[in-house]
């Protein structure tokens, strides 16, 4: 990796976003929290700030990327392309996760479950998404930052459909980063 890592700028971006996106789920009229329970809402739940997972990942890329079928919380199914696969060491171990898109999407889409899911964790998993700022390749390393992880919005409201994290993503760590469960 050529940027050298910030640790003080990288923690106050961090809290920001956290900031704003519980300020979103409070007040937007498209946030997921139902309306009667805004006033309520203060706040998501998240595990501190841990640069440890943030991690390299070396990327490997699918030429012809394979159709995956996802199901989603409401019971129906969702579409994507397995584009890449990425190896990330987290924890001392090295792990595998595909990284999905649907046809025309700019950020690829990894959906996962870890040994905190339904317990610390929203039990339909969680999501991280990114972008590439040019076309990758294979032995490409890009920084996949746990600490972004989210829950998707069928954790607070029943009226989303959510795809579900793939067997092929469910990791057997627990990865104490990013949001807790709602």
């Amino acid at each position: 990796m050529t940027d050298e890592f910030d640790e003080t700028a990288w923690r106050r971006e961090l809290e920001i976003q956290r900031e704003q996106k519980d300020e979103f789920f409070a007040e937007h009229r498209q946030s997921p929290v139902p309306p009667e329970q805004r006033e309520a809402f203060d706040g998501l739940d998240y595990f501190d700030p841990n640069p440890d997972y943030r991690a390299e990942a070396t990327v490997t890329v699918h030429n012809d990327p394979e159709p995956v079928t996802m199901d989603t919380t409401a019971g129906t199914e969702v579409r994507y392309l397995r584009e890449l696969t990425l190896t990330v060491e987290i924890r001392g171990e090295q792990h595998d996760l595909a990284a999905y898109r649907q046809e025309g999407d700019e950020q690829y889409f990894v959906p996962f479950r870890d040994k905190t899911t339904g317990q610390q964790t929203y039990e339909g998993g969680r999501y991280m998404e990114f972008e590439s700022e040019g076309e990758l390749e294979d032995g490409d390393e890009i920084v996949l930052d746990f600490n972004l992880a989210y829950s998707p919005f069928c954790a607070y409201s029943e009226t989303f459909a959510c795809p579900l994290p793939p067997e092929e993503n469910w990791l057997d760590v627990a990865v104490e980063a990013g949001e807790k469960a709602p």
